[in-house]
């Protein structure tokens, strides 16, 4: 059993003993000092809670239902719904914040509760911090009989999502519809499979083939949407002579595609697409995390842009993207953030701004894949002993490199002309993760071989 206490969220596997894994009395307890938070942050009683379709779902949205009710809370109930659903339903609602019952791209046996701030974003470091603080302390005071929290439920927010996103200036409604596209979408049996049909008969699509879109929250494989999950929906893309395969993970905020051929577009190139026709529309600024592929910075160079790296993590993306008043940004795992909607990563307006572009772009989606840069990302990790100074190894990999532009923001990034390695070390675990990206997968390889090459030695002279 597991449970990963983080600033940004509560996350485990369900069942277990209290402490051990995300059971109820977990749930009550972190659900409590998330609505004391709120309501001191904001001095507002009303979160916002959605889920996706996870086996466990329905019992952790009756506990924590009934925990901010509890605290005096009312809550807006949005039901089977989606990450980026829940995050524009909160300030719609102007509520102190919003809960979304996910482990995201997680196995079946987790769950997990994401928690927002009253503009509908991830809560900050600081404000996580405060918010385990108060779970450890038990630091709030449940409401009297006459004070509790009421519960109403809105199932209106699928359809306002979706108007949002047709309302973009950048989504052509009309380019898509006589594109006629046929799409296969897998939407691993969670709740794509009724948001992302919907959205795509709102844009005009007539042919789409369902692939695992009962959203019972039966995986039907790894839910992660990576190449090694993806074969049911390679084959029947291949199968359908469809145009382009869509896959998503089970709380719609990944996202990712597949050629008309049957090879992978490739997770690391959604941001890039998107990016590509923003830019094309618009001149302005991005930014990704640093383990993200060069090529957003290609594309947006080539455009007379900015290109900015951030942090691993949504939240510090998003604070970049506001800091350099960024135009489009996000990460490398599929994960689209369009400012002029929302501030979180949004599989659905990445379909919609994808299939535009590709619309007027006029040519199968490999051609448009064979448009950009072709980079490759190798992931390798290290594990060191317990005792060892992390830290003090990775100051001495940055002298070793001092003379290679390089960033301290978060582990240790090193440039190598287009080429560049990225060191983060695990919070949980004595690990390096190793990140290496080059035009060719045996150049992606060398380069974390040759810093894996270069620790070892380091050790030995310790």
């Amino acid at each position: 059993m597991t449970l990963i206490k983080s600033i940004s969220g509560i996350r485990g596997t369900i069942g277990g003993a209290p402490g051990d894994g995300l059971t109820p009395v977990d749930i009550v307890k972190f659900t409590s000092a998330f609505g004391a938070w709120a309501i001191k942050k904001s001095g507002i009683k009303k979160i916002v809670l959605g889920r996706d379709a996870r086996i466990s779902g329905s019992m952790v949205n009756n506990l924590v239902t009934g925990t901010l009710q509890g605290l005096g809370i009312d809550v807006v109930d949005v039901g089977l719904s989606t990450t980026p659903t829940v995050e524009i339903a909160v300030p719609l609602e102007k509520a102190a914040g919003g809960i979304i019952l996910t482990a995201s791209h997680n196995p079946k046996q987790w769950n997990a509760l994401k928690l927002l701030n009253a503009d509908g974003e991830f809560i900050s470091g600081s404000d996580g911090e405060e918010v385990l603080e108060i779970a450890e302390n038990s630091n709030f005071t449940y409401a009297g009989v006459n004070e509790l929290g009421k519960v109403t439920y809105d199932d209106s927010y699928l359809q306002k999502h979706i108007n949002q996103i047709l309302a973009l200036p950048l989504v052509d409604v009309n380019v898509i519809t006589k594109a006629g596209f046929k799409i296969v979408i897998d939407c691993v049996n969670s709740t794509g499979g009724i948001f992302v049909p919907a959205l795509l008969e709102a844009l005009g699509v007539k042919t789409v083939y369902k692939l695992f879109c009962e959203p019972d929250g039966e995986f039907p494989h790894n839910p992660e949407p990576l190449p090694e999950n993806l074969v049911a929906l390679s084959k029947e893309v291949l199968n359908k002579n469809a145009d382009v395969g869509i896959a998503v993970d089970p709380d719609v905020d990944r996202l990712c595609f597949v050629c008309e051929d049957g090879n992978m577009f490739g997770e690391e190139y959604t941001l890039v697409a998107v990016a590509d026709y923003i830019l094309k529309n618009k001149k302005g600024n991005t930014v990704s995390n640093l383990s993200s592929t060069r090529a957003l910075r290609d594309v947006t160079e080539k455009a007379g842009g900015e290109y900015y790296v951030a942090a691993v993590g949504e939240v510090n993306v998003v604070s970049k993207m506001k800091e350099v008043d960024a135009i489009i940004g996000g990460e490398g795992n599929g994960g689209v953030i369009y400012p002029e909607l929302h501030y979180g990563r949004d599989a659905l307006v990445g379909i919609a701004l994808f299939l535009t572009h590709l619309a007027k772009y006029g040519k199968p989606v490999s051609n448009l894949r064979s448009s950009y840069p072709d980079y490759c990302i190798s992931k390798n990790k290290i594990t060191l002993t317990p005792e060892m100074d992390i830290d003090a190894l990775l100051l001495k990999v940055e002298e070793k490199y001092k003379d290679q532009p390089h960033s301290t923001i978060d582990g240790l990034k090193i440039e190598f002309d287009k080429q560049w390695v990225h060191l983060r070390r695990s919070n949980t675990e004595p690990i390096i993760r190793i990140y290496s990206e080059g035009d060719s997968e045996t150049i992606a390889n060398g380069l974390a071989n040759k810093i894996i090459a270069d620790i070892k030695e380091i050790l030995k002279l310790s």
